[in-house]
C-alpha cells in the first residue's frame, strides 16, 4: 500500500462537515482515491503554466488560479 495524500480521517471529516451522518470506510477509500487523483490532475495543469511563465519547477498561486479556472 503506497503513502496516502489525505488522511482517512480527515476526508471523513469532510464528509461529515458536508452533511454526511454516516459514511462506509469505502466511500472514505474512494473519496481519498478522487481527491488524490484531482489533486495530482491540478498540479500537473499548474506546471504546465509555469513552465509556460518561465519557470522550470516553482509554482505560484496564480498558476493554481488559472488552473482552477480551466478545470471548473
Amino acid at each position: 500500500m503506497g503513502k496516502r495524500g489525505f488522511s482517512l480521517y480527515d476526508v471523513e471529516q469532510f464528509m461529515r462537515e458536508a452533511g454526511a451522518q454516516q459514511v462506509t470506510e469505502d466511500a472514505v477509500v474512494d473519496l481519498e482515491k478522487e481527491l488524490e487523483r484531482l489533486t495530482e490532475k491540478l498540479a500537473d495543469h499548474a506546471l504546465r503554466y509555469a513552465k509556460h511563465a518561465g519557470r522550470k519547477k516553482l509554482i505560484k498561486k496564480s498558476d493554481i488560479m488559472l488552473t482552477r479556472h480551466g478545470l471548473v
